[in-house]
Formats: structure tokens, sequence, C-alpha cells
């Protein structure tokens, strides 16, 4: 122990310090969502204005806070590369100060393997060292194994961070850290309306006793999470760790007791939520994180049976192509791990999954099931892809349905008042007769 704090010493730096480790062009990846090293790049966005850096690439998966990196005024010193986009980055990348790289979750760490150049840096957020030496990867452990490509690591010791267990770090590996006592970020949980909780209850009824779980955050996975109550030895692989799974798991309805891989483990890659679900996961054992080119691979995920996996999109055309990223051609999401779980329910033996979404937006004004997508958007799973979908009029599954009854059971679950219109777009687009 003693060694391994004497260590922890020396390369221990204040903020100003190790905003010197970096220069001009380098190439900089973190770890995902709250565990950006947000004091960190703040000490580097000074330096970097004060000392007219130019062309560091920052990228991150989803950022969940306002930062200073991200200013207009800091285009030409750090340039802000999403891997999922938020709204703390939408506005910077719409207005070209920042850029967006798609990819399925699963892949992004491949694209850092073979694909992509560097990183010079790898920095993140860590949970304070244990008495061997490791530091845990806290809320997220997504990229963290392209921490091995780098040539420097840096870590941001955080007291707030909880200890989750399956991805540690050890301070041997570290190149400097610094220490930072600023609260992690907190996500409320989203609050349940009345059309969540019918779609909610909609699929849960299609969910079985020992099925394992891909649940997202939203209304409509906890209203999906409340209707589960009844429900035995459910299980969890999932690219996230939402509050809804720490509600399930102490009301005894998660178990995973019948997994057929870490079988009495919660298999995630991240996690944001409440200060309580973070205490939930402090030093759990029941509960792993791991990188998402693991967690994420539908081959893996196809080796538990009964796969169920839930998630949302924004807009979905009468061909059954399915749009979860772009408002016409300007991105607003990302990818994700939507087509990786879609892909690994249906290779799952008794698997299902859903993409669940409110049938209309600006209070029923606008139509989400559209004749064709909205011209520039991008197509996130495509229509030999989907399974069930699911809005607050009904359910329908796609599968084994020709065009044209794809297009009649995809507006029955239309709303109400656009159903004659994309009756008469389906027939002069010829899918109806």
């Amino acid at each position: 122990m003693d060694r391994w704090n004497t260590m922890y010493q020396e390369k221990l730096r204040t903020p100003q310090e190790i905003a010197l480790e970096f220069k001009s062009g380098d190439i900089c990846l973190s770890n995902g969502q709250i565990t950006e090293p947000v004091g960190m790049l703040d000490a580097l966005a000074q330096r970097a204005q004060a000392e007219d850096l130019r062309d560091l690439r920052h990228y991150l998966l989803l950022p969940m806070r306002e930062q200073r990196y991200m200013a207009a005024e800091m285009a030409p010193h750090i340039r802000h590369i999403s891997h999922f986009v938020s709204g703390f980055d939408r506005e910077a990348i719409w207005e070209g100060r920042a850029d967006y790289l798609p990819s399925h979750y699963s892949q992004v760490p491949v694209l850092w393997r073979e694909v992509l150049e560097g990183p010079d840096v790898f920095y993140c957020t860590v949970a304070p060292m244990d008495k061997h030496g490791y530091f845990s990867c806290g809320t997220a452990a997504d990229l963290s194994e392209i921490r091995k490509k780098a040539k420097k690591l840096l870590l941001e010791v955080n007291p707030t961070m909880p200890r989750t267990l399956g991805s540690q770090i050890h301070i041997t590996e570290v190149t400097a850290l610094m220490e930072n006592d600023t609260p992690i970020t907190t996500v409320p949980a989203a609050p349940i309306s009345q059309n969540d909780t019918l779609i909610g209850g909609m699929i849960a009824q299609e969910i079985p006793d020992g099925a394992t779980l891909q649940l997202g955050i939203g209304g409509i996975p906890n209203a999906v999470a409340q209707a589960l109550t009844g429900k035995k030895d459910l299980g969890v692989h999932s690219e996230m760790f939402c509050d809804s799974i720490a509600q399930l798991t102490l009301a005894g309805v998660i178990t995973n007791d019948r997994k057929n891989i870490h079988r009495g483990k919660t298999v995630v890659t991240f996690t944001f939520g409440t200060r309580e679900t973070y205490d939930f996961l402090d030093d759990n054992p029941a509960v792993e994180f791991l990188p998402v080119d693991y967690v994420n691979d539908p081959r893996v995920i196809a080796q538990n049976d009964n796969v169920i996996s839930i998630n949302s999109c924004m807009e979905v055309d009468l061909f059954g192509q399915v749009c979860s990223e772009t408002i016409g051609p300007k991105n607003f999401s990302g990818a994700g791990g939507q087509v990786d779980f879609i892909r690994g329910a249906s290779a799952s033996k008794g698997g299902k999954s859903f993409l669940a979404f409110q049938s209309s937006a600006k209070k029923g004004t606008i139509s989400k099931i559209k004749p064709m997508l909205t011209p520039g958007s991008c197509v996130t799973t495509t229509r030999s892809d989907v399974d069930y979908l699911v809005t607050e009029y009904g359910m329908v599954r796609l599968k084994g349905l020709t065009c044209s009854q794809r297009a009649k059971a995809l507006i029955s679950i239309a709303h109400p008042n656009f159903r004659e219109e994309l009756t008469r777009e389906a027939k002069n687009m010829h899918l109806i007769v």
C-alpha cells in the first residue's frame, strides 16, 4: 500500500500542471458521459487560450454538462467531436464548431483500434484509488480499454464518483493525475406521462419471467419498469444502468439467476442518474461495468435467452425505416447501441426488440409516423431489422409482414388525426391499394 501511495503522490499534479501535458494537435479521448474530466478540461481550456494552443481534438460520447472548452471563442484551440450528440454539444455541431462521428456504440472502440489515429491522450474521471493501487472507472467503462493505445493516461480523481466493479486502471499505468471534489453530474428521473404508462404496459405484457433486459433512460423505460413489479427472476445485460434497474433489483424482481452468461450479475457499460443510483452502485459486487465492444456485441448479447431490447426513436416511415439520430439533416442524437441490441435480441432464443415512441409531436401537430422520413434524415435502424413498434395507440410486429402489410400496421398505431392522410399517401406510393 505504501508503494502505491508513494507512486500516487509522485504523479499528483495541480490542474494547471496537468494542463502542461498537452500540446497543439493532440488527439484526446475520454470515457463517456459524466466521466469526462471536467476540471482537467477547464484547466486545459485556460492554457490553450492563454498560450494559443491549436487544433486539439477532444472526443467524447454524450457530454452531460456545460464546459468552457466548447465556447465559440475556443473553436481554434479545442475541437469537440461527439460519438453521441446531446443538448450540450448540439448547437456547436449545428454551427460547425464541433462535429459528430456516427457509429454503432459497439464499434466505437473498434474505430479507435483499427481506423482512427491516436489517441495521444486518454483521460477520464475515476473513483479514488483502493489499497491495491486500482482506480475504478466509475460511471463509464465504455472506452476504457483504448487507454492502452494512448501515449499518455491522465486521470481526474473524484471522491463523489462511485466505485463500480469490472473495469479498473492501475496506478502504474498512469502518466499523471489530479484531484477534483466537484460533485459529479446527477440526472433526475424522467417523469412518466399517461402515454408512457400505456406504452410501458403493452411492452411489459410481452416480457416473460426470466427475460434479460436492455433498458434506457426516459419516461417509457421507467413506465416499463413500473409495470414489471410482478415479474420474477429478470436479468440485465444493457448498455446503460438506469434508475429503474436499481429499483427493480431492490424489489427482488431483477435477480439475474436465469442468465446464461454472467449469471447473478447485472452487466452494463455506463450510467447516469440520481445520487441514490450512484450510491446503490458503489462497491456493489452484483453489477459489472465492462467495455462497450463487449457489452454491446450482438454475439455476446444473443448468448442470453429471451433478450428484451427497449429503445426509442424520432420518426418511422411507412416502409418501416427508423430514424433515431437526426431531425432532417441536423444531428440531434446518435446511433448509440440501438442496432446492437436489436440485432442481439433478434439472435437470442426467444428474444424481442421494441421501438417505442409517442405517435405525435408538438402537441399533436406532427405525426412521427410519416409516408417517408423527413428529407435529410438518416436511417438508424433498417426496415429489415425492426421487430416491434409501439405507440400509445397500439403495438405492431413488422417482422414477417409484406410492404403493404407493414404500411397498414403502421397506420393503425399512428395518431388518429393523421391516419387518413397516411392512407392516402400510402396509396400514392403504391404501398397499399
